[in-house]
C-alpha cells in the first residue's frame, strides 16, 4: 500500500487535531511523526501540501486553546475583513485573566476581561465582536494604526458607533480607553483606504481645516468629473494620496485625463505619496497650508497684516 493511499481524505484540506484523529483512528501516532504531517501547535497537525493564509492559522489555532478563548485584536480585525500589519503565521488571541495557556511563539495571548457580548461565532470560529476588536486595537496599537482600522471597520458598517460609545463608557477606567474615546471625533466612515486615513490624520493633527473625504466634483452642468480622497470644496481645493498603482500605465493615462477635468473645472489637486505621508508629514502638511492660504485672498491678507514691518 503507497504512502498516498494511507492518507484518510478527511485529514487533507484542514488542520486537524491529533488526538482526535487518532480516537478515531484515522491515523496513528506514528505517521504523524512521518514527513507527510506537519504540526502546527500542540496537539494539531496538518498536511504537509497544505498552505494556510490567515483565516487557516486561526482556524489552527483554535483546535488548540480552550473554548474560553477567542481570536482578538489583529486577528479578529483580519477575519472581519479589515487588513491590519500582522505576521500571516502568528494568531492573536484574547484570554480570561483567570486562566493560563501554554507558551506558544505563533499565538499572541491578551489576558482580559471577556462578557459573553464581547465574543461571537462568524464562520465557525469565534471571535471578538467589531466593537470589542476596536475596543483592544484602539487601546493597544499605534494611534494612525487604531484610526485606520476604525475608519475601514466604519466604512464596512460593521461598528455601532453608539455601541462602542457605550462600550467605552462601562470600561472608562480600562487601560487606554481615553485615548480610544479621544480618535472617534476624527473617524471618517467615507475613508476608502489606510493611506487616505493616515494623510488626513497628519493635515489634522497640523492644524489644516478638517476636509471632506471623497467628495464629489462636478461640472457647471452637474456631470461628474471624480472623486478627490480629501477635499475643501469652498477653495476648490483637493489633496489625494497616489498608491503605486497609479504608476500603472492605463492607470495613469486615467489621471492625467481626470486632473486636467478637474484643472480646467477651477479646481487645484495635491497629490501625495507614502514618502510624503509617513517621511515627510511636516513638509506636507506646510504644502497644503500654504495651498489652502493662497487659495483665500482673506487669509492670506490677514496673515500679511500679522507679519513684522
Amino acid at each position: 500500500m503507497s504512502i498516498a493511499s494511507r492518507i484518510p481524505p478527511e485529514l487533507i484540506g484542514v488542520p486537524f487535531r491529533a488526538s482526535s484523529a487518532v480516537a478515531a483512528g484515522l491515523i496513528t501516532r506514528a505517521m504523524l511523526s512521518g514527513p507527510v504531517w506537519r504540526r502546527l501547535f500542540r496537539d494539531v497537525y496538518a498536511h504537509e501540501d497544505l498552505a494556510l493564509d490567515h483565516r487557516g492559522w486561526c482556524t489552527a489555532a483554535m483546535l488548540a486553546l480552550p473554548a474560553s478563548t477567542a481570536i482578538g485584536g489583529a486577528s479578529a480585525a483580519c477575519l472581519w475583513g479589515v487588513s491590519t500589519p500582522l505576521d500571516p503565521t502568528t494568531v492573536h488571541v484574547v484570554a480570561p485573566r483567570g486562566i493560563r495557556l501554554h507558551r506558544d511563539p505563533r499565538i499572541v495571548v491578551h489576558y482580559t476581561g471577556l462578557a459573553a457580548a464581547d465574543v461571537c461565532v462568524r464562520n465557525g470560529l469565534r471571535l471578538t465582536t467589531p466593537e470589542r476588536t476596536i475596543f483592544d486595537l484602539g487601546r493597544r496599537t499605534g494611534r494612525a494604526d487604531a484610526l485606520v482600522t476604525l475608519d475601514a471597520m466604519l466604512h464596512r458598517h460593521l461598528i455601532d458607533p453608539a455601541a462602542l460609545r457605550k462600550m467605552i463608557g462601562r470600561r472608562e477606567r480600562w487601560p487606554g480607553t481615553a485615548r480610544l474615546g479621544a480618535l472617534l471625533p476624527l473617524a471618517e466612515p467615507r475613508s476608502e483606504s489606510p493611506m487616505e486615513t493616515r494623510l488626513r490624520l497628519v493635515l489634522v493633527d497640523a492644524g489644516v481645516p478638517p476636509p471632506v473625504a471623497q467628495f464629489e466634483i462636478r461640472d457647471a452642468r452637474g456631470v461628474l468629473l471624480g472623486r478627490a480622497d480629501l477635499a475643501w470644496p469652498e477653495l476648490r481645493l483637493a489633496a489625494e494620496y497616489e498608491g503605486d498603482h497609479h504608476r500603472q500605465r492605463d492607470q495613469f493615462r486615467q489621471d492625467v485625463e481626470r486632473f486636467n477635468k478637474l484643472r480646467m473645472a477651477g479646481w487645484t489637486v495635491l497629490r501625495f505619496t507614502a514618502d510624503d505621508v509617513l517621511r515627510r508629514p511636516d513638509r506636507t502638511a506646510a504644502m497644503v497650508k500654504a495651498a489652502l492660504t493662497g487659495l483665500n485672498p482673506a487669509r492670506a491678507v490677514a496673515q500679511r497684516g500679522h507679519q513684522p514691518g
